[in-house]
């Protein structure tokens, strides 16, 4: 199975080697038919600390690093 990649923004770098990404997820509510915005928070392994608040980044499924990283930092996503 392919890993997923899944694109967010860094909420939080304080801790060593681990950022926290938002990830806002849109879809269509099945009965009311309006648009929801959905976030969440994943925390990702970013090996030389090089990701910052609010910067645009790309992570990847992974197996577990510990009890809440299983993402990787992959790159600096392009703002676009």
């Amino acid at each position: 199975m392919p890993k997923r990649i899944l694109q967010g923004v860094v909420v939080s770098d304080k801790q060593d080697k681990t950022i926290v990404v938002k990830v806002e997820r849109r879809f269509t509510h099945p009965l009311l038919k309006k648009t929801v915005r959905k976030t969440k928070n994943y925390h990702a392994h970013d090996e030389n600390n090089q990701a910052k608040v609010g910067d645009a980044v790309r992570i990847e499924e992974s197996k577990p690093i510990s009890r809440l990283k299983t993402w990787v930092l992959v790159d600096e996503a392009s703002s676009s």
